[in-house]
């Protein structure tokens, strides 16, 4: 057994202490949840999208519970980039964890007018590109699955800004490692697999569907065996970082997609049911490796996937 377990990853330029991000529209800021656990013992929070014009997202109901799951059709509601960058970002300054910003719009001009805007801002240190949002119903739907679409939003972006840039891809596709490949040449500096699957639930009293959009996103951990799968197709396709995220609550489920071939995770719906999640992964992954005489958390990263090269091995020989 070994006591000294690194558990740090590098995401393009962008170092965090723990594999651990807080997803999209699941976390705030951080400070709503300050109150239950360090943040400085999570790896970063990733902020819900902000788009160029205020939105005031979709009808409710928005959230359905459905079994081992949840369906959300928020509909990226938003005070637009404006009102953000004025009212909001100074506060990130203060979190002792990486920021990394979330992008989302309808046009490849949106994307790179609010990702230049938010990136030149020091409290934000990477940015998350939503290409893949599953509920609403607007041209930006398409970008995540079309991969000419995927490349331009990407290349477009990626000559705004240096900082790390992380492209959350969808689920709802038939080739999702073509997709990523594209997105890999296109510029991006690290992959987020998976978004939500589409899906609906309908009233059989009412006889009408359960959310007020009719289709939502299916989060929690009924899409984990899909969320794997889609992480060990990525891997093998590309040779940049993966952040796996889909239904992650225990640190065996962390460990199933690090193990794909993710070098980080991301937890979003389980920070609803326990908001201490997040420390107790930390927690029991180094007390795993360290089990098992495991020195570095990025050695196991891929383990389980057959012919993955560890994105680490081409970042000039220091992994």
């Amino acid at each position: 057994m070994v006591t000294d377990v690194d558990l740090s990853v590098r995401i393009g330029s962008l170092e965090l202490a723990y594999p651990t991000l807080m997803g999209s529209g699941c976390y705030g800021s951080g400070e709503e949840f300050a109150p239950f656990i360090d943040l400085s013992k999570i790896g970063g929070v990733v902020l819900k999208s902000v788009t160029r014009a205020p939105r005031l997202g979709n009808p409710t109901p928005r959230l359905v519970q459905t079994p081992a799951g949840m369906l959300n059709a928020i509909g990226l509601q938003n005070p637009g980039i404006d009102w953000y960058l004025e009212h909001d970002v100074a506060k990130f300054a203060s979190r002792p964890c990486a920021v990394i910003g979330s992008v989302a719009g309808f046009s490849v001009d949106d994307y790179a007018y609010v990702a230049e805007r938010l990136a030149a801002r020091d409290e934000i240190h990477a940015l998350e590109l939503n290409i893949s949002c599953p509920n609403v119903a607007a041209e930006g739907e398409t970008f995540a699955c079309d991969p000419r679409l995927t490349a331009r939003v990407v290349k477009t972006v990626r000559a705004t800004t240096d900082k790390t840039l992380i492209v959350k891809l969808s689920p709802n596709v038939t080739d999702i490692a073509g997709i990523a490949r594209e997105a890999e040449s296109a510029g991006a500096d690290a992959l987020a697999v998976i978004n939500t699957v589409r899906g609906m639930a309908i009233d059989v009293n009412a006889w009408k569907p359960r959310l007020g959009n009719v289709t939502g996103g299916l989060s929690g951990p009924a899409i984990r065996p899909v969320a794997v799968l889609a992480v060990y197709e990525v891997a093998r396709a590309v040779r940049i970082p993966i952040v796996g995220q889909g239904g992650i609550e225990t640190a065996s489920d962390a460990l199933e997609f690090l193990l794909a071939g993710a070098s980080a995770i991301s937890i979003g719906t389980g920070n609803f049911t326990d908001p201490r999640i997040p420390v107790r992964i930390v927690e029991e992954l180094h007390a795993y490796l360290a089990a098992r005489g495991v020195r570095s958390l990025r050695e196991i990263v891929g383990k389980a996937n057959v012919g993955f090269a560890n994105p680490y091995q081409y970042e000039g020989d220091e992994g």
